[in-house]
């Protein structure tokens, strides 16, 4: 399952231009609430390091036990990879989240092709841990939204449009983690697609594309190996249950990062407005819809949100709380994605480099 292209993003128009429109759009936004900026700006001055250091702390670790998440799925599976690796390939697959506009899915991609250079023909294998571990991540996603609410409604009264996203996103992702579900166990369907689109190839091509034959046989094999490798996963629901021990310590993770931030501005909120927000997000973002949820949705969901849940006399805090954690969640992770992006591509090339040399020797 060879995809060239996964680890050379195109520098384009969109890539540079996309980050700025958000980040206007949501300093226009909370310009719209009479959110002060200067004001904003003092109030991040305020923060106490000690806890914001703590919050960048958990970020990592919240990555970290993602990673863990993965290469557990993928140990029960037959593919080994290091610890390491499994951490720098996470990292690629989030930097290449970002720099790729409308794309939800092109760090599983990334990843994928990542193991797959490494170690060939275990392409199925691959797409097989990563479907996998987004089902649980969307099952676990439904089970902190639910969690959120619950609790809220306990503390406060719960605002129509609040309560009506929750039941649109949960309903949303319980919808699309049945689908993957269902077409991870109908191999037939997955053979009949391809079919489908090298039909379309070939009468595009005219017969021209001499590979074509090579390719689908190549793609039709990983299908196989990738249901094949579903099956095993079901027939051993065990095997699911540290993946997802990890997976939901990531979570937890992942919505300490806003708590401490919060934390550190000296404003503690309750963990329903965390559960809820946090959980929204997510959502939005996991849901392939061609949507580039990168820079500016993000900060505008939060805020509102954030907002809407605390009051609109916070809207100041909630702003300053919103930067603060995507100076985490987003430039940080960028920053370091970009890092590990350089360090696997030039120990690849280095790698190759020995490869031949030891080949023209022999």
């Amino acid at each position: 399952m060879d995809t060239p292209n996964a680890t050379n993003p195109r520098l384009s128009w969109k890539t540079i231009l996309l980050p700025f429109v958000g980040l206007t759009a949501f300093f226009l936004y909370i310009l719209l609430f009479n959110v002060d900026i200067p004001e904003v700006v003092a109030t991040a001055g305020r923060a106490n390091l000690l806890i914001y250091t703590a919050a960048i702390l958990v970020s990592l670790a919240e990555v970290f036990f993602y990673a863990i998440s993965w290469r557990t799925l993928l140990k029960y599976l037959q593919v080994k990879i290091s610890v390491v690796s499994s951490y720098l390939f996470v990292w690629y697959g989030t930097f290449m989240d970002i720099v790729i506009p409308a794309e939800s899915i092109s760090g599983e991609v990334c990843r994928v092709y990542l193991v797959n250079r490494e170690q060939c023909g275990t392409g199925g294998k691959v797409v097989a841990s990563v479907v996998t571990q987004r089902i649980l991540g969307m099952g676990m996603n439904v089970i902190f939204l639910m969690a959120g609410v619950s609790f809220l409604f306990t503390e406060t009264k719960v605002a129509p449009i609040v309560f009506d996203l929750i039941l649109f996103f949960t309903v949303a992702v319980a919808a699309i983690m049945g689908l993957l579900l269902l077409v991870s166990a109908k191999e037939n369907w997955s053979t009949k697609v391809i079919n489908s689109l090298i039909r379309v190839a070939e009468f595009l091509t005219r017969g021209k594309w001499k590979k074509i034959s090579q390719i689908k046989e190549e793609v039709l094999k990983d299908v196989k190996i990738f249901h094949d490798s579903m099956k095993e996963l079901a027939r051993k629901p065990q095997n699911l249950i540290i993946p997802t021990i990890l997976l939901a310590i990531n979570w937890i993770c992942s919505l300490s990062v806003p708590y401490l931030v919060f934390l550190s501005l000296g404003f503690p909120i309750p963990w329903s407005v965390i559960l809820i927000t946090g959980s929204i997000v997510v959502a939005v973002k996991s849901i392939p819809i061609g949507v580039p949820f990168e820079v500016g949705l993000p900060e505008i969901t939060m805020t509102t949100l954030y907002t809407s849940l605390l009051g609109i006399q916070y809207a100041p805090i909630c702003a300053t709380a919103t930067i603060l954690s995507r100076i985490i969640t987003l430039w940080l992770r960028f920053g370091i994605g970009f890092a590990s992006q350089q360090w696997v591509e030039i120990k690849s090339a280095l790698n190759l480099k020995a490869s031949g040399l030891i080949a023209k020797k022999i």
